[in-house]
């Protein structure tokens, strides 16, 4: 598999740092190694969430009004250990957005992948309904102000050809683009952004997929998937198919990211639908911090490798208002795969109905600062609702 092109990786902030991104939103870092020590002192916020509006496909033009607001805070004694500040959150970093009227219509793979090479800010590419047969990739940079959209309807199809060898859209580098509407498959992955920021994949089906369907790795932050429809994942290795994927396991770092944790961080995976996945609906990665999981729905009843629609290997998620079907073992499961990850998330208002023999919400290290509130809610869960005390 070729690797993705070498870009510098933006240097994390130091904990406890606010960073303000230019859509108009702001969180408190804890990124780098994120190692907590004795000293650190504890703030862990308690927040509640109203789900995002789902847009219609090709784009509705809905303002999206998701608000994440701390409420209160937990102290030592609840969270379990002195940890650094959970991550604060706010509005996603891009909207639901209706693509504008086009500056250039493609109707051929060659003309797409032209498209792709020449865009600038402020362009908009029309995907005319089709077949278009290829592995399409872009390294071309919008703007805030100028984003770069790429817009079709599903019976526009970006079809790799197979599912072994190749990314049927890959974002390599490439920053502030809006992506709606169209259907990706046949790929050994569907949508890959290595290195992204700004970017927001929209109402997209991405399906017929040889390992993941989605994956933002190497850096990418400050991104959106928002309403996709991701189905059929896993055709090559099951182990591999996963729905959204999110950073860079550690065992591979030093391939990807020289030998230092991913901090594909601040990502906001909103109100999509997951099924059909041979592994874990949603996998976040060991290095991740400050995201937001909110909205989605998983059924995992054809799982064959995973054993629950989420794993949470990250620090500081926020895991929201989701609705979860049929796992072979746990609805929600947070790992420590290393010494420092995989704390300080919080699970508020997630309907579990699990059909297994676990969890709803499996916290397997107790004292890692990970937060469970009482109104999560589980049914047909083997062992019931969390291995933890929940939060009011």
């Amino acid at each position: 598999m070729k690797a993705p092109t070498n870009r510098p990786l933006m240097a994390a902030a130091a904990l406890g740092m606010l960073v303000t991104f230019g859509a108009g939103w702001a969180v408190g870092q804890g990124d780098d190694q994120d190692q907590a020590t004795p000293d650190q002192t504890v703030a862990a916020p308690v927040v509640t969430v109203q789900p995002t509006p789902t847009p219609t496909d090709s784009g509705s033009g809905q303002d999206d009004s998701t608000e994440y607001e701390e409420l209160g805070e937990v102290g030592a004694a609840a969270a379990g250990a002195r940890l650094p500040a959970l991550t604060k959150w706010k509005k996603p970093p891009v909207a639901a957005f209706k693509c504008p009227k086009p500056t250039v219509q493609v109707a051929t793979a060659d003309e797409l992948e032209q498209a792709l090479e020449d865009a600038r800010p402020g362009a908009s590419i029309r995907i005319a309904d089709g077949i278009y047969t290829g592995e399409f990739k872009t390294t071309r940079d919008g703007s805030a102000a100028k984003p770069i959209y790429l817009c079709g309807s599903r019976n526009a199809v970006l079809d790799a050809g197979a599912i072994k060898g190749g990314y049927a859209l890959h974002f390599d580098g490439a920053t502030h683009w809006r992506v709606d509407g169209f259907t990706v498959r046949n790929g050994q992955k569907g949508v890959m952004v290595d290195a992204g920021r700004g970017i927001a994949l929209q109402n997209l089906l991405v399906e017929r997929i040889g390992d993941e369907a989605v994956h933002l790795r190497t850096g990418s932050s400050g991104n959106v998937v928002r309403g996709l429809t991701i189905r059929d994942t896993g055709n090559r290795k099951p182990k591999y198919g996963e729905g959204v994927y999110i950073g860079t396991a550690e065992s591979n770092w030093c391939e990807y990211t020289d030998c230092k944790p991913d901090p594909s961080n601040n990502n906001f995976i909103l109100n999509n639908r997951i099924s059909d996945t041979t592994s874990e609906s949603v996998d976040i990665k060991e290095g991740t911090s400050g995201g937001v999981l909110n909205g989605n729905t998983f059924d995992g009843s054809t799982m064959t490798e995973g054993d629950s629609w989420v794993d949470v290997k990250g620090n500081g998620w926020l895991i929201s208002g989701n609705t979860g079907v049929d796992s072979r073992a746990d609805g929600y499961k947070v790992i420590e795969i290393l010494d420092g990850w995989g704390w300080r998330n919080l699970f508020s208002a997630n309907k579990s109905t699990v059909r297994g023999d676990g969890y709803a919400i499996n916290v397997t290290k107790r004292h890692s600062g990970n937060v469970v509130r009482c109104n999560n809610t589980a049914r047909n869960a083997g062992d019931g609702l969390t291995t933890i005390k929940c939060s009011k």
